[in-house]
């Protein structure tokens, strides 16, 4: 797991590590980074399941809850089948541009 912390965005890049594995270690240091937007980068190279990008579900509704956002990178996912409160996108700048839009909505009060 690499971390990479930029302005008030952190990176949480998948490097050997399971899918499961990730989500304790990056629940364990939630206190650290749970003030900061997140990104889940999980553009590894290996496909990644459905089924394993579910496991971040009740991390991202915790972290959505406090107002920060938490985007997961991913190429490999049908958005049209993941649930609403997992939001996935293809690339890192896509990630950027959805945390910017979710801090202006954040802003105007939606």
């Amino acid at each position: 797991m690499i971390i990479d912390q930029n302005e008030n965005t952190t990176i949480i890049t998948q490097e050997n590590a399971s899918v499961i594995e990730l989500v304790k270690k990056i629940e364990t240091l939630y206190p650290k980074y749970k003030n900061n937007n997140i990104i889940v980068n999980l553009n590894t190279g290996t496909p990644i399941s459905l089924e394993k990008i579910i496991e971040f579900l009740r991390l991202s509704n915790k972290h959505r809850s406090a107002k920060h956002s938490f985007v997961i990178v991913n190429e490999g996912i049908d958005v049209d089948k993941t649930p609403d409160e997992i939001i996935i996108v293809p690339t890192l700048q896509e990630a950027y541009d959805i945390i910017e839009m979710e801090d202006m909505e954040r802003d105007l009060g939606f």
